[in-house]
């Protein structure tokens, strides 16, 4: 699946309308990663630490369990508990165990990785404009249609958890353990 970079252009050659479309948006996808993961390079983060941090800013002040934390990410995560465990030596989060059941351990970001967040708003706030600014807004707000309708076919069967779990409610006041 490989474009040629050298030599004489090939023909693209596709089975299908469906397949150009799935091939395209997948090379755009990934094209589209590696220039958000070049902007968050300086900071030191991977945009997969940064989308950790993110939703963790966004729990605050509860603080998500691991799982809670994969079933939001944009990507699965295979290992979250290491990613998290790499975050946690970087002081970008902290981590208690609940009192009532100890295998529960609730994750919170920290100041320092608040701040980090913080300064890093601007650059991902801006980076959409920038990576997309040859299509219109009205292109974008097909493109963003279209892509809600392809993913709503091929999320259920590829959900790492079933959608009934992504969706319970966080519990109000857990019972954990002073910060490790």
């Amino acid at each position: 699946m490989a474009a040629p970079t050298q030599g004489p252009e090939q023909a693209p050659s596709f089975s299908s309308p469906q397949q150009e479309a799935l091939l395209t948006l997948m090379r755009t996808a990934d094209q589209l990663h590696r220039a958000m993961q070049l902007r968050l390079k300086p900071s030191g983060l991977t945009v997969t630490q940064f989308n950790v941090l993110r939703i963790l800013r966004g729990a605050r002040p509860v603080g998500l369990t691991c799982s809670a934390i994969g079933s939001r990410m944009i990507t699965a995560e295979p290992d979250i508990t290491r990613l998290l465990a790499r975050l946690k030596t970087q002081k970008l989060l902290c981590q208690q165990r609940d009192t009532h059941d100890r295998r529960v351990v609730w994750t919170h970001i920290t100041d320092q990785g608040l701040e980090l967040l913080a300064s890093l708003d601007a650059l991902v706030d801006q980076a959409p404009r920038d990576l997309l600014k040859e299509l219109t807004k009205a292109e974008v707000q097909d493109l963003t249609r279209l892509m809600k309708k392809a993913q709503g076919n091929a999320g259920a069967e590829n959900s790492p958890q079933p959608p009934a779990i992504a969706k319970l409610p966080l519990p109000k006041s857990p019972h954990r353990h002073p910060p490790e």
